[in-house]
């Protein structure tokens, strides 16, 4: 098949990422002892360069290359160069964690390379195989970045749990695509939602593949009842790697879900909104529930996050562009308050001791006043609470849900949202009214305090200012 140059060029930035990713791994291979320091800077050379080629691809027309399977468009060049910024940020934070724990090697950030590159692949995929292709080179980085710590039992346990889980779910996915794929002919999105548009299949067969489809969306998300890798997971990988896991790929999990059940199969939304529906109430209770009991930081932000995702799947299930929107700005702003979240765990953690049980917190602001503050601004913001940006992003999705008459739903995500508060003002309450377990002063790169300070300020200037973003989100889908 003949490529055009304009077909290439829309696939530009992923391009230029493989073609760096295999000089990372080169220079992994012939660096020696300086495969950390130099793998790290041409990553962070990497992520910044393709965001300035998305950047400058902003004003290309939009259209699909590659006979139909990928696709340029509104929604993959915001989400695409939020991933890139995101990851620029989580490698800045970990570097510091690497080092003092010897991981500090080139693998990391070739693995991290690679990631990124199937995130992005994930975004612009138009085509079963294409997302599938996506999926699978990030799922198989995650997998090798939770055993990065060769000698931690945890870790090495937390990622063949991992492994499996995410086997069984990409085979549930996949086949989930072979059924669709039976029941219309095609495995191009745009030719399934025309086939599904057109009549005369057979609904049966198609609601039975979307079964499998949600299972499958539902363990990459980490919704409930397909969650249960994920607080093992966040627990037992380095905190470097939970911070990667947390972040960015949420992102391209939400262009997932977009392309397949919004584009690909949008005519069968009375099918998947109620299973949908069954994911986001179980996913918000049973987050902020089990939430409460943990005393692990880590353990408590991977049953947050589970909770996050049923308040994220609001927004889609409601099937309208104003619950679009309002999902794709949950996401965003979930992924930049989550890394500062786990920021905070590489900033307080040091060589020989991890700082993720939340007694480790007790007295922070008697230790260090601005750092605590900075941890309240991001606790407030993921507890809902105004004027942070995470208040704006919640009603958002609430309002969507509201507008297409599922008021039963809404009134449960208000109540968990309540009951959710809980769990985050207990940080709060650790840190300002608690007397200080130990004295020892927080010492961290300079860059470090400064990015992660901007990142909590950020957090408080969207929620006092959140309209520059919500009308980005809103122009993707209008």
């Amino acid at each position: 098949m003949m490529f055009e140059v304009i077909n290439m060029s829309f696939a530009l930035p992923e391009i230029f990422m493989m073609v760096m990713a295999c000089i990372i791994l080169l220079a992994v291979a012939y660096s020696g002892k300086n495969s950390g320091t130099i793998s790290y800077w041409l990553s962070q050379i990497t992520l910044v360069a393709t965001a300035v080629i998305i950047y400058q691809s902003l004003a290309v027309t939009s259209g699909l290359t590659f006979d139909g399977s990928y696709i340029k468009d509104a929604l993959s060049d915001v989400l695409k160069l939020a991933i890139c910024l995101v990851n620029v940020l989580v490698l800045l934070y970990s570097s510091s964690y690497l080092r003092a724990r010897g991981l500090f090697r080139g693998e990391y950030y070739a693995l991290a390379i690679f990631a990124t590159l199937g995130m992005l692949i994930m975004v612009s995929s138009y085509h079963f195989l294409t997302l599938y292709l996506g999926l699978e080179l990030l799922s198989l980085c995650l997998y090798a970045m939770v055993a990065l710590h060769r000698d931690s039992v945890v870790a090495t346990e937390a990622a063949m749990k991992y492994f499996i889980l995410g086997a069984l779910a990409s085979g549930m996915l996949l086949y989930g695509m072979s059924i669709i794929y039976g029941a219309t002919g095609s495995l191009a999105l745009d030719a399934i939602a025309v086939a599904i548009q057109t009549g005369g299949l057979d609904i049966t067969v198609l609601s039975f593949g979307l079964v499998f489809l949600i299972i499958g969306i539902g363990f990459k998300f980490g919704a409930v009842p397909f969650h249960m890798w994920l607080p093992d997971v966040y627990h037992g990988a380095p905190t470097a790697v939970t911070l990667f896991i947390a972040t960015a790929p949420k992102i391209a999990a939400f262009a997932m879900i977009i392309r397949l059940l919004v584009e690909g199969l949008g005519e069968l939304h009375q099918h998947w909104q109620g299973m949908l529906i069954i994911l986001a109430v179980l996913s918000m209770i049973i987050g902020n529930v089990v939430a409460i009991a943990q005393t692990n930081l880590k353990r408590m932000l991977a049953y947050s996050t589970i909770s996050h995702v049923g308040f994220l799947l609001l927004g889609v299930l409601s099937g309208s562009n104003e619950g679009y929107a309002a999902s794709m700005f949950y996401v965003l702003v979930y992924s930049l308050t989550t890394l500062g979240g786990f920021g905070m765990i590489i900033l307080m953690s040091r060589q020989g001791f991890e700082a993720d049980n939340i007694d480790d917190y007790r007295g922070l602001s008697e230790r260090s006043p601005w750092f605590a503050f900075m941890m309240l601004i991001l606790m407030f913001s993921m507890a809902g609470i105004p004027p942070m940006v995470g208040f704006y992003a919640k009603l958002a999705v609430i309002k969507s849900v509201i507008s297409v008459d599922l008021v039963s739903v809404a009134i449960v995500a208000v109540l968990m949202s309540v009951v959710g508060a809980y769990y985050y003002l207990r940080m709060i309450k650790v840190m300002y009214f608690d007397a200080p377990v130990e004295q020892y002063q927080i010492q961290a790169p300079q860059d470090m305090c400064i990015m992660l300070s901007s990142n909590a300020l950020i957090v408080l200037g969207l929620g006092i200012f959140p309209g520059s973003l919500m009308a980005i989100c809103s122009s993707v889908f209008s």
